[in-house]
């Protein structure tokens, strides 16, 4: 199902790690009353999730970096002075925030016998955090506690803006901004929060590889509009690596993801540093690591771009059959790193947040420790 990466994705993003930044804590309370779906399977595990290849590497040194910021049009909020040329790679560390599903599970269930198999392995790994809810009037402030909270610890946040108007083709996760001119909008108060750390943005999920439903027009408009982002955040901040949608390796070819990203300003450094995939998904890692490099050959643009990739529950492979809705048998995969030891990989990340449900294991976005424990000890 091509469009399973965006059916995935909005249940983590609307109930679970963003709901720490949502006045009203909806998500966080749904997450409290999701139902444990099995019972535990107490085998012996190694406490530790299964490291990257340069896992240590990664705890002294990052990948992340400076890169140039200026935009053939920023708008006249956006514009900057000095401008920020591309510099060695900065020390850093990914950074965890404090407020998730699987740590109020955590805290609230030392007793469970999957207590330390899920806080080992899933809690202690640094994770994604999902903007999804159109608020305007908060997300300055909500991305602000993130980036604020990894600039604190020297560490590098991650970023998920996730409101594009008709997103997921008005599916499952259908919703987002009422239209462009609202989005991006939303966009510049987004920007507003990025400080001036290091912070890592993972741009719409599905908003490029899922066009297929929209008009040339429409298309045209968004891929206008995703540009536009792209040069807005990294106007506002120089530090800020944006990545766009790749989809994955079993979605559309690299030719054509290539031809979609160059219209969104993918192939651009004004707006971008590379691409990501796998977000949501089960592709191994080295089915991504080589779609990647041939959409960014594709793609053209400065060598300097890279890609991300979405490790969190990879580590077994997609099903044969095509599953994407908790299906069985599939694995944490590499921890999350920005040292990968790959050339043109820029990181390694848990864009997912490995228990929360998709849906099928437990209500969507919804942690679900039946599910978590499989994940962490398959």
């Amino acid at each position: 199902m091509v469009a399973a990466a965006a059916v995935v994705v909005v249940a983590g993003a609307v109930a679970g790690t963003l709901a720490a930044f949502d006045g009203g804590r909806r998500g966080s309370d749904r997450a409290r009353t999701a139902e444990v779906t099995a019972s535990p399977r107490l085998a012996p595990l190694p406490a530790v999730p299964s490291p990257s290849p340069s896992a240590a590497a990664s705890s002294a040194s990052a990948s992340a970096s400076v890169r140039p910021s200026p935009s053939p049009s920023p708008s006249p909020s956006r514009s900057r002075a000095v401008r920020h040329q591309r510099g060695a790679p900065a020390a850093g560390r990914l950074y965890r925030h404090p407020d998730s599903q699987v740590l109020d599970w955590v805290r609230t269930h030392s007793g469970d016998p999957r207590h330390a198999v899920i806080a080992s392995r899933i809690a202690e790994q640094p994770a994604a955090v999902w903007f999804a809810e159109y608020a305007p009037d908060t997300v300055t402030a909500r991305v602000a506690a993130v980036t604020s909270g990894g600039a604190a610890q020297g560490r590098v946040p991650v970023l998920v803006p996730y409101a594009i108007p008709g997103r997921d083709c008005g599916g499952h996760s259908q919703g987002g901004a009422p239209d462009l001119d609202a989005y991006d909008a939303w966009i510049d108060r987004f920007a507003d929060g990025l400080g001036s750390g290091e912070v890592i943005v993972v741009l719409e999920p599905d908003s490029v590889a899922q066009a297929e439903c929209l008009s040339a027009g429409e298309r045209a408009d968004r891929f206008a509009s995703l540009a536009r982002a792209g040069r807005v955040l990294k106007d506002a901040n120089p530090r800020a690596r944006v990545y766009f949608d790749a989809g994955h390796s079993g979605w559309n070819a690299p030719g054509k993801q290539a031809a979609w990203l160059r219209q969104a300003g993918a192939a651009s450094p004004a707006s971008s540093d590379g691409i990501f995939s796998n977000v949501s998904n089960f592709h191994t890692t080295a089915d991504e690591i080589a779609h990647d490099r041939r959409v960014l050959e594709a793609l053209g643009g400065p060598a300097s771009l890279g890609a991300v990739i979405d490790t969190s529950r990879n580590g077994n492979g997609a099903p044969a059959d095509g599953e994407w809705c908790d299906p069985a048998g599939r694995s944490l995969g590499r921890t999350p790193t920005l040292t990968t030891g790959e050339p043109r990989i820029d990181a390694y990340l848990w864009v997912k947040l490995p228990g929360e449900s998709d849906g099928c294991r437990g209500r969507p976005g919804t942690f679900t420790a039946s599910y978590a424990y499989d994940l962490a000890s398959s």
